[in-house]
C-alpha cells in the first residue's frame, strides 16, 4: 500500500497539473470508486461541474483537492489506486474508475484502481480540512507537527512500538515499510514496549521516521510493482535503499547478520537479529 512518500509524490504531481483549472465534467466509471460518497455518482459529478481546483493537499496518506466552491475532493489510493495525468486522446486504462475533463481541453486527470480498495468522495465545506480526515494525526512534514509532543504520546501508550508507529491517530503517514526502516535505524525491535522507551530514544526513532520518508520522497517513493506510480506513470526507486524491509536472508548492511522476517498483523516485519534484539519484556 502506498505510504506517505508515495502519496506526497502523487500530490506534488497532481498539484502541478490541476491547480487553477476548471472542471468541465467528471465521469464515474465504477461505483466502488465513490462508495464513500453516500449521495452517489450523480451528486458527485454535478457538484464538480464548473468548479475550479485550487490545489492539492495531504494529511498522512490521504489527499484532498480544495475547490473554489468551498468543498473538496478527498482521495485515498488504497492498495493500487493511481491518479494519472493523461492526454484527452490517450486510450482508457483497463482499470479506469473516474475521469476529470477540464474546460481548457488539455490533459485529463484519471483515477485508476485495479483492486478498487481506494476511492474519491466529495467533502462538503471541506476545502480547508475535510471532516472525514480530521481525526488523522499530523505527519512529520506538517508545519505544526512537534516531535516532543508525539514522543510523549508514544511513551504514554501501552503497546508495541511498531503498532504505535502504524496508528494513524498518533502519527500519520508511517506504514509497514518505513516503520521497519526507522526501527532498523534506531536499533529497536518492533515489539519493544512503548512505555519502556526513554524520551530521548522516542525522539531518535521519530527523527528516523522523518528522515527515511524524506529520503524516499526525493527518490520518488518505494515501488515493488507497476501499481505504485506517480502522475506520469513512473515508479519510485527507494526500494534500492532499503536496509530491512523485504530483505529476508540478506546480510544486514550494518553488522552482516541475516535479516529476519517475522509475522506481524497479517503482514511481515523485517529486522536484524543482532542490531534489533527482541525485548525481554513484552506488552500484555
Amino acid at each position: 500500500m502506498p505510504e506517505l512518500p508515495e502519496v506526497e509524490t502523487v500530490r506534488q504531481g497532481v498539484e502541478r497539473w490541476v491547480t487553477g483549472r476548471t472542471v468541465a465534467a467528471a465521469e464515474v466509471l465504477h461505483p466502488r470508486a465513490i462508495r464513500r460518497h453516500i449521495a452517489g455518482a450523480d451528486d458527485f459529478t454535478a457538484a464538480l461541474r464548473g468548479v475550479k481546483i485550487l490545489g492539492a493537499r495531504r494529511r498522512g496518506k490521504y489527499l484532498w483537492l480544495p475547490l473554489d466552491s468551498g468543498d473538496a475532493v478527498v482521495g485515498h489510493l488504497g492498495m493500487s489506486g493511481q491518479l494519472l495525468v493523461q492526454p484527452p486522446d490517450a486510450e482508457d486504462e483497463k482499470h479506469l474508475r473516474i475521469r476529470f475533463r477540464f474546460e481548457d481541453g488539455e490533459s485529463e486527470l484519471r483515477f485508476v484502481d485495479q483492486r478498487t480498495f481506494g476511492g474519491l468522495a466529495l467533502s462538503r465545506g471541506g476545502a480547508e480540512l475535510p471532516d472525514e480526515i480530521a481525526h488523522i494525526a499530523l505527519d512529520p512534514f506538517d508545519a505544526t507537527y512537534r516531535d516532543s509532543v508525539v514522543a510523549a504520546a508514544l511513551r504514554a501508550r501501552k503497546t508495541e512500538v511498531k503498532r504505535a508507529l502504524l496508528d494513524q491517530t498518533l502519527i500519520s503517514g508511517v506504514g509497514n515499510i518505513y516503520a521497519d526502516e526507522a526501527l532498523w535505524r534506531a536499533k529497536l525491535h518492533g515489539a519493544r514496549p512503548t512505555d519502556r522507551l526513554s524520551q530521548a530514544v522516542a525522539l531518535t526513532l521519530l527523527g528516523h521516521c522523518r528522515d527515511v520518508m524524506a529520503e524516499a520522497m526525493i527518490a520518488g517513493g518505494t515501488s515493488f510493482d507497476a501499481l505504485y506510480v506517480n502522475v506520469n506513470g513512473e515508479s519510485g526507486y527507494f526500494d534500492r535503499s532499503l536496509n530491512a524491509y523485504g530483505r529476508e536472508g540478506e546480510p544486514c548492511s550494518r553488522c552482516g547478520s541475516a535479516i529476519r522476517r517475522e509475522s506481524f498483523m497479517n503482514r511481515s516485519s523485517f529486522s536484524c537479529p543482532r542490531c534489533q534484539p527482541k525485548p525481554r519484556v513484552t506488552v500484555r
